[in-house]
């Protein structure tokens, strides 16, 4: 059973029955039959679904966006702003797909050669719980404006969420069989990812899952993307303008909750401003509201689940215990739900919990770093490389980025995800790129023609 629980009160809100072999079935078999006239569509067509898609968005905000503060605890405000940030996705795509995709004439002995972007089929999105309309529209909107058909597996979690997502595509007219929601228990997946009608594989998620994923499609020889997990470094310098740092350090480690794999986990600061970035901080965490997602004066919402708050109670009390100084937070609330208080760990050190683990919630690690080479050098002490931000000058922050070990890198700004530019990890972060340019190229055939007479 597929179950959401309200994390602000720890009740059942929504049970949905899992998809059963003969609809298995018949949603792999529609995607199959809408995979070829799909392809077959020329851009502008395809471009006029991805539009009804982000204006049927924009016009059902108020519907929508509530799903994701009842079945994860999203503050209702970022809920509206994921809803919105999912139609610009879409428009994204539709008005630039083409552009992207467009045939690449490159010379050789041919009379003509040239590279054209071809559909492989139909893509399955195995999704997450915690953003669930933005990180649907990243793998479906490039995937879908490609030519490929669209089969989703979201987070057991967030079945409301998934099947509002779904409805979207039967409201606004979408030819059938083109995306579809496949409600399934996670132990199901792998016998999706091997069915020959599923041609290739997005994921984002944990390490685990991701290795799991791929050692799947590998071994079925289907491509995949990986969005993975992330101890994103943020590394502020003794000449950043320490204000404008601590504004958007503490903004990126509270937004949803801290329950994002780009937010700043581990905020490494040069020795000569630590105490008065530490206060900075401090002063900037202490005014954030924690509370019912639902109320337009919350900043910060509960805990998605019961075994993801104790996981992270546990690491700030293993790093608490290891020495850490403990500046706000730390100790579990009573009464219902899964709160838990915006927390500021400082002193932190490399060999400590908090450091060496992800953590997925409004924790904020603090560390000092002598100068700036060693600032580096811990940023890259990691098994995750996903993202990093630098607080410096622009010029000395730039060239910094080029030896930071991370998909992207923010210079004097937040980290987060935008459909004009690529998205992604190395290392135990993943591999492959979704959104910009080089996102919708992942799923498609680069098919190289060579036309003839030869030339010498």
């Amino acid at each position: 059973m597929l179950t959401a629980i309200d994390p602000s009160t720890g009740k059942v809100i929504r049970e949905v029955e899992p998809a059963g072999p003969e609809k298995v079935e018949e949603i792999l078999a529609a995607a199959a039959d809408a995979a070829v006239g799909w392809g077959r569509l020329t851009f502008d067509r395809r471009a006029e679904v991805l539009h009804a898609v982000a204006t049927y968005l924009r016009q059902h905000v108020d519907e929508l966006a509530p799903l994701m503060t009842e079945e994860m605890g999203k503050p209702v405000g970022e809920a509206r702003g994921e809803v919105a940030k999912a139609a610009l996705c879409f428009d994204h795509y539709a008005d630039h797909g083409a552009d992207y995709l467009a045939d690449e004439m490159l010379p050789s002995d041919a009379s003509t050669s040239y590279v054209q972007h071809l559909p492989l089929g139909t893509v399955l999105g195995v999704l997450p719980w915690n953003a669930p309309f933005w990180l649907w529209s990243r793998f479906a909107a490039p995937a879908l404006m490609a030519g490929n058909t669209c089969v989703m597996k979201h987070d057991p979690h967030v079945p409301g969420c998934a099947a509002a997502i779904a409805d979207v595509f039967t409201q606004v007219g979408a030819p059938d069989g083109v995306f579809q929601n496949l409600p399934l228990e996670t132990p199901q997946v792998e016998a999706v990812i091997r069915d020959p009608r599923v041609h290739a594989v997005s994921f984002t998620g944990s390490a685990r899952g991701g290795a799991a994923v791929a050692s799947t499609a590998a071994a079925e020889i289907k491509p995949t993307v990986l969005e993975l997990g992330g101890s994103d470094p943020c590394l502020v310098l003794a000449d950043a303008d320490l204000d404008a740092a601590a504004d958007t350090v503490a903004l990126s480690r509270i937004i949803n909750a801290g329950q994002s794999c780009i937010a700043a986990k581990r905020i490494i600061v040069e020795s000569a401003v630590y105490p008065q970035m530490v206060d900075k901080l401090r002063e900037r965490l202490a005014r954030l509201t924690v509370g019912d997602p639902a109320e337009e004066s919350t900043d910060v919402g509960p805990i998605a689940r019961e075994d993801l708050r104790e996981t992270l109670h546990r690491q700030v009390t293993e790093t608490v215990d290891a020495g850490a100084r403990l500046l706000l937070g730390g100790e579990l609330p009573e009464g219902d739900g899964w709160f838990y208080p915006v927390t500021m760990l400082a002193d932190v050190t490399e060999g400590m919990t908090a450091c060496r683990e992800e953590t997925f919630g409004p924790v904020m690690v603090v560390m000092e770093a002598p100068d700036a080479e060693e600032a580096l050098a811990m940023a890259n002490r990691t098994e995750y490389g996903l993202a990093a931000s630098v607080w410096s000058t622009a010029e000395r922050g730039v060239a910094m980025a080029r030896r930071i070990e991370a998909g992207q890198v923010a210079v004097n700004g937040i980290v987060k995800t935008d459909p004009r530019l690529p998205s992604g990890g190395v290392k135990r972060s993943g591999y492959g790129r979704e959104l910009g340019p080089h996102g919708i190229r992942e799923f498609v055939n680069v098919q190289q023609v060579w036309v003839g007479p030869r030339q010498d």
